[in-house]
């Protein structure tokens, strides 16, 4: 790679690094005492169609230790967002669902994210944000497959 062209790419993953740091700092001030952005994290992923998905596949999702995973669904299992249940195909494993409440508190943690987004709409408009998310999607969607081959 060309030296000029390195720091654009480096550069990306700092700007997208930050964003993601003030982001989780945003989410976790507005979350009931005792939850974090990581729990949020994983009942949004499970919104979006991940609903009944193992330990395992959140634990590679989420880039983290099955173990790590397993705390975090044992807070979110004693606050009720979550049920797990054995797996019908295979005994051993168990998969996540999400529950009434679990889908009450994504809502309202995004309800309560409402005036930072007004307040950041005041500055950067809706059709800046528009315009930016698929090449962000792309971007995501890349690193995401070289991840996976790199595993």
């Amino acid at each position: 790679m060309p030296d000029d062209i390195m720091p654009s790419y480096f550069s990306m993953f700092v700007e997208v690094g930050i964003i993601n740091q003030i982001g989780t700092a945003f989410l976790e001030a507005r979350l009931p005492k005792g939850l974090l952005a990581s729990h949020f994290g994983v009942v949004s992923h499970l919104t979006r169609g991940y609903d009944g998905a193992t330990p395992l596949e959140l634990a590679r999702a989420f880039q983290v230790a099955k173990t790590t995973m397993t705390h975090t669904l044992t807070g979110l299992e004693k606050h009720g967002f979550v049920e797990l249940r054995r797996h019908p195909k295979d005994g051993r494993s168990k998969q996540v669902w999400l529950t009434s409440a679990g889908r009450q508190f994504c809502k309202e943690a995004v309800e309560k994210m409402a005036p930072l987004f007004q307040k950041m709409a005041d500055r950067f408009p809706p059709d800046q944000v528009a315009a930016v998310l698929p090449s962000l999607m792309e971007f995501r969607a890349v690193i995401d497959q070289l991840r996976d081959e790199e595993s």
